[in-house]
């Protein structure tokens, strides 16, 4: 199953926070977010999954923000998932709408990110 709901971008003034502030436009991985064209790629990474089978997927967003995280800070899969659990601003570039204090995703996820997003789709990106 699919949700393409999580991919739908939102302003990063409207990206909820636990207290009274809101995110910088000027934040390095807000601008990141804003030159990466995720709707482009959402239905091709989508056509993958069944509709019928499993768990919801990620959006692609998710999946390539992710890995994007991780090979930009040269940390490891768990690191990259408590980086995300602890950064509002990691939380708004893989396309959550607000901040949770929850990890999105587990560790071994971001195998499993590898393996669908190849380096073709991800040159495609660039």
């Amino acid at each position: 199953m699919y949700r393409e709901s999580e991919s739908t971008p939102i302003p990063p003034e409207s990206f909820e926070l636990p207290f009274e502030g809101k995110l910088s436009s000027d934040n390095r991985w807000v601008i990141m977010a804003d030159l990466i064209p995720w709707k482009e790629f959402e239905s091709e990474y989508s056509a993958r999954f069944s509709t019928e089978m499993g768990a919801p997927a990620k959006s692609f967003r998710m999946a390539l923000g992710a890995l994007i995280i991780k090979e930009k800070l040269g940390i490891s899969d768990r690191e990259t998932v408590e980086q995300i659990k602890e950064n509002p601003y990691l939380q708004y570039f893989i396309g959550m709408s607000s901040y949770s204090n929850e990890t999105p995703f587990d560790a071994s996820m971001l195998v499993h990110f590898r393996e669908r997003i190849n380096a073709e789709l991800v040159n495609k990106v660039k």
